[in-house]
């Protein structure tokens, strides 16, 4: 049975102050209008999903877009008698699959390009993106970008550069950065100053593949994603500062498996997620400093984890339930879902244990407002 948290979530609005007594009838009258009018819309429209493949402190995340098209954003380690590519595929089939349209691969490091050779022998692939040849001049990206393009005959393969759109239908994703570039102009309703600029120390420059990733922002109706890989802090502030040329997101995948050569507090501040999913291993990324960074911007019951991290202790963990592998001696190698809907509300699911968790910002801002 699927645990949800949104009755309790609903509680701690109903019954906080006096208000309540005075205005339940408006209260819930405005509550049931907007869960209706809510609900009536969904019914009419497929939904987002996401699910954020466990693999092990790489990165794989598969996103199916409600035209039924696929985009899947890098593909794990290899090795491993094939392991990631084998919870991809089976993520894929969860999902109704039969090809993935999209491989795109945000940079050339080993835990998000190296799968990919595995998963193309056992899945049908139909375009591979990137943001053009390996940037980094050692030995590692050198050896896992060849294997790559060996893989890349028979395939369509797409080259994108800050401001191209990727090509799949019933949702828009938007190129942020590749390549160690960015886009120049602000994404509509973005482009504001950003205060907590004046207080982010200046990082160092990364001259590695992380500063070239190839960073997207998913858009399905008043729904926004964003995944930047594992673009550095140096390339994070090129976004932010002065103005910060995103605006906010709804989800976001923290960047860099929560490490802290990446997710500045200037950053994490100004897209302000309203739910973060760390794609961490337990022993890789869930750096204490990023995760309280994280933690602190998004608030109690909107910070997920693939992986109990061993770094972060008792102190720099969420609660058990929102963990899909808590156990590093019995690791299931578990995934967390969303499910989007075009309204911008959305619920986030652990398939371990099936607890969610929904998020509906017309809803809060509904109980918000009846509140005051």
């Amino acid at each position: 049975m699927r645990v949800s948290a949104y009755p309790k979530e609903l509680s701690a609005y109903l019954i906080r102050g006096d208000w309540m007594r005075r205005n339940r009838l408006s209260v819930f009258v405005s509550l049931a209008t907007t869960v209706l009018f809510s609900t009536l819309s969904n019914a009419k429209s497929k939904p987002l999903q996401v699910y954020a493949i466990d693999v092990e402190g790489g990165q794989s995340t598969l996103i199916v877009s409600p035209s039924g098209q696929s985009l899947l954003v890098d593909t794990g380690w290899p090795g491993n008698k094939g392991r990631d590519a084998d919870r991809i595929v089976a993520a894929a089939k969860s999902a109704g699959l039969k090809q993935i349209d999209y491989v795109l691969i945000t940079h050339f490091h080993r835990d998000h390009v190296g799968g990919v050779p595995q998963l193309a022998r056992r899945f049908k692939i139909g375009t591979f993106i990137d943001h053009g040849p390996n940037l980094e001049d050692s030995n590692d990206p050198k050896q896992d970008y060849a294997a790559y393009e060996r893989v890349l005959p028979g395939h369509k393969h797409l080259v994108v550069k800050p401001g191209d759109h990727v090509p799949i239908k019933g949702i828009d994703v938007l190129v942020l950065t590749a390549a160690g570039e960015h886009i120049q102009q602000p994404v509509h309703g973005a482009g504001t100053p950003n205060p907590a600029c004046a207080d982010e120390p200046k990082p160092k420059a990364d001259d590695t593949e992380n500063s070239r990733s190839l960073g997207t922002l998913i858009t399905y109706g008043k729904f926004r994603m964003l995944d930047l890989g594992d673009l550095t802090k140096d390339k994070e502030l090129e976004l932010m500062c002065p103005d910060n040329l995103i605006g906010t997101v709804d989800l976001f995948i923290v960047s860099h498996h929560g490490w802290n050569q990446s997710n500045s507090n200037a950053f994490v501040a100004a897209i302000h997620p309203k739910a973060a999913i760390m794609n961490n291993g337990a022993r890789k990324g869930g750096s204490p400093d990023v995760w309280t960074i994280v933690n602190n911007v998004v608030g109690p019951n909107r910070f997920w984890q693939l992986h109990y991290s061993s770094e972060g202790g008792a102190e720099h963990n969420v609660p058990e339930k929102f963990i899909a592998n808590p156990d590093e001696k019995n690791d299931e190698g578990k995934d967390i879902k969303v499910v989007a809907q075009k309204d911008g509300a959305f619920d986030v699911i652990n398939s371990r244990n099936d607890f969610q968790w929904h998020y509906n910002l017309q809803l809060e801002m509904t109980l918000s407002g009846a509140a005051k």
